[in-house]
């Protein structure tokens, strides 16, 4: 069973928290994990890439030139891939990239990313994550408390607006509410902080259907 130390903003340790064997067992499937990264990767992708073939691409329908006698090679269009500003045979048109995994694997995924980062020791408890204005400094003096210096997500059960405002000028620091938590913006970071109310959300969510 892992224990892990509660701190508030300032990094002083006030409490431990025992985590779910059933869900925080230190188990990584790496396999599970490479799947979810290439499905919500996909899923980020627009799709918009576009290129005319040679029924797009302007030019007239005419031979070039006759077929023998002028020393040249012999050519039906314009508009034929070997030519230049002809059309583009196989490029990409515009398509939806994306697709889904079934829940379990999903979920699957989530639970060994959070385990990756627990193995690695970069997973910090705060008992609340509170601020008393909007300001950027506020916000960048408690991670600097807490030693996060490297990219960050800051997982909260319910942010306030503060917290959120005070955030979104860092660029190693992004906050979300834990429903919104998947494998993709586990890795993604460096360090994972949580707070003890959304951590304890978290867990009964995911033990949900076992």
């Amino acid at each position: 069973m892992y224990t892990l130390k509660i701190c508030d903003i300032s990094g002083k340790e006030v409490g431990k928290i025992d985590l779910d064997e059933k869900i925080f067992d230190g188990k990584v499937n790496v396999a599970l994990l490479h799947q979810a990264v290439l499905m919500y990767q996909a899923n980020k992708r627009q799709g918009t890439s576009s290129t005319k073939t040679r029924a797009n691409v302007s030019g007239g329908n005419s031979k070039p030139w006759r077929q023998k006698g002028t020393g040249r090679a012999r050519h039906g269009s314009s508009r034929s891939p070997l030519w230049r500003k002809g059309g583009i045979v196989f490029g990409p048109h515009p398509r939806d990239y994306s697709y889904q995994l079934p829940k379990k694997m999903k979920k699957g995924a989530l639970i060994s990313s959070l385990n990756s980062r627990l193995k690695d020791n970069v997973v910090t408890v705060l008992d609340e994550l509170k601020v008393e204005s909007d300001k950027t400094k506020e916000f960048a003096k408690i991670m600097k408390q807490l030693n996060m210096t490297q990219k960050t997500l800051v997982v909260c059960d319910n942010p306030q607006t503060e917290v959120l405002r005070s955030s979104r000028n860092i660029k190693s620091v992004e906050v979300v509410r834990w429903e919104t938590l998947n494998a993709l913006i586990v890795l993604s970071h460096n360090n994972l902080v949580i707070t003890k109310k959304a951590l304890e959300e978290l867990t009964a969510r995911l033990k949900e259907g076992e």
